[in-house]
């Protein structure tokens, strides 16, 4: 049950003044969630201030500046009756410069009382040059001089989605923090006096009404214990979790590796050395009497689906069951392909369950797994449905990790007794991020590439030059290559993507005729699966997809990959896309298309990627570059999962909570002392809750 405590702050956003039911769904909107609540309002942070400290004179205004500025009205342009779309604008002036103030859809009367001509007002706003002329369009703030001394002097700006304005926002936040309770502390005691921090409350007091500019910053007294309150319940939650799973006495699964030696000799070649050391750390693992919980990342193409197989061998030799849990049906197939044929030579029976399968082939399957006649089965999340049962599951192998929920590893590992896991990630990440997301497991990582791969030759070429791109695509084409064509991720709409896609499809289907096939994530499993396998047969030879290429698709004759708005990708993300070519004999290219005139950022991203092929090293060079953002995959600010922690800022804290929540958990397993039931009001708050479910006692 969630503490009486805090339900004022899970109250729904419509319980605050002034928000109903339109302003909850735009909220909703903002907020990343359908029926927001106080909470997740409260822990909206600003992104930057208003500072009206200091009012310049309007010559000393600069391009894009937001100023409060104090003027006098000097007259009033309506627009003429035959142009009601213009704007309605007012003229204003100081000693030193005019400021035409612009209004878009304005009512005149409404307009001529908020800003009489000859009286002087404070006007708040983002000043920009408009053809040489200083003018301000909507000002956020427009007062008198008893106004003005009413007005805070630092007020913080917000992130913002369409059709909600700062003041709204402002107006909820003040409502939000009238609701704030008393709370215990959680942190403790001796290392909050250390650090200087504010209690909860008081910190999001500063962050929300700040008195200087400083308090607002990421590095700031109070934004810092907020965020080091996230990284603790993050910490918290996932030391809950490996406590849960470890709990539970393991089963040793030992064996003499008779069907280990027989995958291991139909390979075509020997395992590079990190791969035998991640194969001797698993299988160590899994004699042992306790559960493993491993996270094995290794680079693009370095090899983690042998030596997943190899970790299932090891358990089907001691007469159990193991299961292959990936993201997309394309990524199960893809282990399929590469699975089948060494574990026919070791005399492995693997089966493939994915959505797709019904009826009688798929309760064929179900049969044939609940008696024990199936030692290996690949699929997607349909392996953890209810209907589902083994014979005997000993190891969970879950790829690509952060793409499924904490709920969904459970799920999964509830299907036997005493389930290992072993989680695979082709994403390298960074070793904070390590720690935020897969905290509760123990990790190996596959550094080099197998014996084999070619390196990529990686350049970048401005997009006025695709025709030079097409005429080189056919050539490569006429010789027989294969290659990818991937277009962009426009803001965050699947439709847009699938527009630049299709267009781009259409252009080039019209030149390259039957040759050129599309592949994106609205076709139906089927689809995609025709259209991969056509490529992969050779009979299209260009395959113009979105970003659902990304990961795992593996045909070793493709050699080019084209990326359109390389700017707009992640540096990680690049590396898994130029991580599809380069896998068979042929030389590989990788063309990064760009728009200029890039960025900073944008520059440095694509010269790290042309210079290096490393993954770690792009990952690690990629969190620096973005600062926030997140590297697996989730749209937000901060490190992934979160809404406040900044890794620039707050990355050092990280090992500071994990060390607290395990010294916690130590002294008080089942969070029953004062503090451990003030943390369970933290995990509440940042909705970690599932983890108290974990706790024996509740």
């Amino acid at each position: 049950m969630r503490p009486l405590v805090l339900n004022p702050l899970f109250a729904s956003l419509t319980s605050l003044p002034g928000v109903g039911t339109k302003l909850e769904q735009l909220y909703g909107r903002l907020l990343g969630r359908e029926q927001p609540r106080v909470i997740d309002l409260l822990l909206h942070m600003p992104s930057g201030i208003i500072d009206r400290r200091a009012r310049p004179k309007l010559r000393d205004v600069r391009d894009g500046q937001l100023v409060t500025v104090a003027v006098r009205v000097e007259e009033h342009r309506p627009p003429p009756p035959s142009r009601g779309r213009a704007p309605y604008r007012v003229v204003t002036s100081d000693d030193t410069n005019t400021l035409t103030l612009t209004f878009f859809h304005a009512r005149k009367d409404y307009l001529e009382k908020l800003l009489p001509v000859g009286e002087t007002r404070y006007v708040s706003g983002v000043a920009e040059f408009y053809d040489g002329n200083l003018q301000m369009v909507h000002p956020d703030r427009v007062v008198d001089e008893k106004g003005f001394a009413d007005l805070p002097l630092v007020e913080p700006v917000y992130p913002l989605t369409e059709g909600l304005t700062l003041g709204v926002v402002r107006r909820a936040m003040d409502g939000a923090l009238a609701r704030l309770p008393d709370l215990p502390e959680w942190q403790d005691e001796a290392w909050a006096s250390r650090e200087q921090f504010p209690g909860f409350a008081a910190a999001l007091h500063h962050v929300h009404r700040p008195t200087e500019p400083h308090d607002i910053a990421p590095e700031s007294r109070a934004f810092t214990r907020l965020a080091f309150d996230e990284l603790l319940a993050g910490q918290l939650a996932l030391a809950l979790l490996r406590a849960h799973m470890r709990r539970e006495a393991g089963r040793g699964s030992s064996s003499e590796g008779r069907l280990r030696a027989k995958v291991m000799k139909a390979l075509p070649y020997a395992l590079t050395h990190s791969q035998q050391q991640a194969v001797n750390d698993i299988i160590n693992d899994l004699a042992l009497p306790q559960r493993m919980l491993r996270l094995l990342q290794g680079d693009v193409g370095s090899g983690k689906t042998v030596v997943a197989l190899i970790a299932a061998s090891a358990v089907i030799e001691a007469g159990r069951q193991a299961a292959i849990m990936a993201p997309t049906e394309i990524l199960a197939r893809q282990h399929l392909a590469t699975i089948a044929p060494l574990a026919e030579a070791a005399g492995i029976r693997v089966a493939l369950l994915t959505g797709r399968d019904r009826g009688g082939e798929r309760d064929a399957i179900l049969d044939r797994l609940v008696l024990g006649d199936i030692d290996l089965v690949i699929g997607t999340h349909a392996l953890f449905q209810e209907d589902v049962a083994f014979h005997d599951l000993a190891l969970a192998i879950v790829d690509e990790q952060h793409r499924f929920g904490v709920h969904q590893r459970l799920a999964l590992t509830q299907k036997g007794n005493a389930v290992d896991v072993l989680v695979l990630t082709a994403t390298p990440i960074p070793r904070t991020l390590v720690l935020t997301y897969f905290g509760d497991m123990d990790v190996s990582e596959l550094r080099e590439k197998p014996a084999g791969r070619q390196p990529i030759d990686t350049r970048t070429i401005a997009l006025d030059r695709i025709a030079d791109v097409e005429d080189a695509i056919g050539r490569a084409i006429d010789e027989g290559k294969r290659a990818y064509w991937v277009c962009p991720l426009v803001e965050e709409s699947e439709k847009i993507d699938l527009a630049a896609a299709e267009a781009r499809y259409k252009e080039l289907r019209k030149r390259f005729g039957a040759k050129v096939d599309l592949i994106h994530g609205k076709m139906k499993s089927a689809e995609k699966d025709a259209a991969m396998a056509r490529f992969a047969a050779g009979d299209s030879q260009l395959l113009i997809a979105t970003t659902v290429i990304e990961v795992g698709v593996d045909v070793p004759e493709a050699t080019i990959m084209v990326i359109e708005h390389a700017e707009r990708f992640g540096l990680a993300q690049l590396h898994q896309l130029r991580g599809r070519v380069g896998r068979g004999a042929g030389k590989s290219t990788c063309l990064l298309l760009y728009k200029g005139p890039l960025g900073e950022t944008a520059k440095a991203r694509l010269a790290i990627l042309r210079e290096s092929e490393d993954g770690f090293r792009i990952a690690e060079e990629d969190l620096k570059l973005r600062g926030e953002g997140d590297l697996l995959g989730t749209r937000q600010s901060g490190l992934p999962g979160f809404h406040i922690a900044r890794p620039e800022t707050h990355g050092k804290y990280l090992s500071v909570a994990r060390d607290d929540a395990a010294l916690v958990l130590t002294r008080d397993p089942n969070l029953e002392t004062p503090r451990g039931q003030a943390l369970r009001d933290l995990l509440y708050l940042f909705g970690k809750d599932e983890a108290i479910k974990l706790i024996r006692a509740g």
